[in-house]
């Protein structure tokens, strides 16, 4: 069947986002945090999976490709999954998050909570998108649909029309996922008298992706390992960039004031907590 090609080696090689946390844990400690975030992301996954497998028969759809990007860091872009139907092509991109998530189409940055950035996951996705465009027909470009799934530990804060079935771009929470499809495709059938793929055509699509699919497990290792690398650096900036008091993110501006500032004797304050020493 066309949906046995899930892999078999797909837990192993996803990379799992571990919640934010603001406090300074020991190692034992973060050990543990991490295991139980890999868990609630195996759960997430597990649930998504769950829809895929319940949908229609005449969908095709793919899960945690590796795909060849130029122009993204790596060289490559991790796909969480792909859903040929017959109205158009689904790209999703899975979050596990844990907050309130504050965002826009527009912004570059999201936050979590209010404190934490997180990369526009719509840009992101945007960048798997384009990456897919180039190992199929440019007549079936147009038809690209980008949703961002979140678990429900997640509450959103977001603009409202990424949560509108009329969007190409949406935000949804992992047990939406099913409902939105067809809530999509149901719009579709409105807009277009008849499928915009045919049986052949989704066939044609289906595979060209899976023999685009890299499954090179020292590759996939590279591409995760250089993706925690940067991760890493990220956060470490940002603990650097916080204020010493309530651990508020501060501008790099604001950074630079503080350092050359004899007063706060090398440490860093937010404008709140400038205020003493500058009386």
């Amino acid at each position: 069947m066309f949906l046995d090609f899930l892999f078999k080696n797909k837990k192993n090689n996803t990379i799992k986002e571990t919640p934010y946390n603001v406090k300074k844990k020991n190692d034992a400690t973060k050990i543990k945090d991490d295991r139980t975030a890999v868990r609630k992301g195996e759960l997430g996954e597990y649930k998504i999976d769950i829809q895929l497998s319940q949908l229609p028969k005449d969908y095709m759809y793919l899960s945690d490709l590796l795909i060849k990007n130029p122009k993204s860091s790596t060289g490559y872009s991790q796909i969480d999954h792909v859903i040929i139907t017959p109205y158009g092509l689904f790209v999703i991109e899975t979050k596990n998050y844990q907050g309130t998530i504050y965002g826009s189409k527009d912004r570059s940055t999201w936050l979590i909570n209010g404190k934490f950035k997180m990369m526009n996951p719509l840009t992101q996705n945007y960048g798997h998108i384009q990456a897919l465009k180039s190992f199929i027909e440019a007549k079936y470009h147009q038809y690209f649909i980008s949703v961002v799934s979140f678990t429900k530990r997640c509450t959103f804060k977001i603009e409202e029309e990424l949560r509108k079935i009329n969007s190409n771009e949406l935000v949804i929470y992992d047990i939406e996922l099913t409902q939105f499809i067809n809530r999509k495709v149901a719009i579709l059938k409105l807009q277009y008298k008849n499928p915009i793929f045919i049986k052949n055509e989704i066939e044609t699509i289906y595979n060209a992706l899976l023999n685009a699919n890299i499954t090179d497990a020292v590759i996939r290792k590279q591409h995760i390992d250089i993706i925690k690398e940067k991760k890493n650096i990220t956060e470490k900036k940002e603990m650097e960039n916080k204020c010493i008091v309530c651990q508020k993110p501060v501008s790099d501006k604001v950074k630079s004031f503080c350092l050359s500032n004899k007063k706060f004797h090398g440490k860093i304050y937010c404008y709140e907590h400038q205020k003493g020493f500058l009386k």
